[in-house]
């Protein structure tokens, strides 16, 4: 068994895996947003075609949604679909 040393994470695990601190405060976000978006989903109760509706976009990008697949979703455009699902989005400046 290795004995790696343990590294306390900084708080954004994009930060800690070497993404400058501008790329990984927006992929923060956004995994951030996708999440909600997901529970959002879930705890709805909402098929796929149901968020497709409610969020007003193709159940084939509601299923990218659901993957993860973050490369395919803008901050802007997550932000407009949180907005859409009846959450408030609220940047906060540390």
């Amino acid at each position: 068994m290795d004995n790696e040393p343990v590294i306390e994470s900084s708080g954004n695990v994009f930060a800690d895996l070497g993404f400058t601190p501008e790329e990984a405060t927006l992929l923060a976000m956004r995994a951030e947003l996708m999440a909600h978006l997901r529970e959002t989903i879930t705890r709805e109760g909402w098929t796929q075609t149901d968020a497709a509706a409610h969020l007003g976009i193709g159940q084939s990008r509601v299923s990218d949604l659901v993957r993860g697949k973050w490369d395919k979703f803008s901050l802007d455009m997550l932000v407009t679909l949180a907005t859409r699902a009846g959450s408030k989005v609220a940047l906060a400046v540390h």
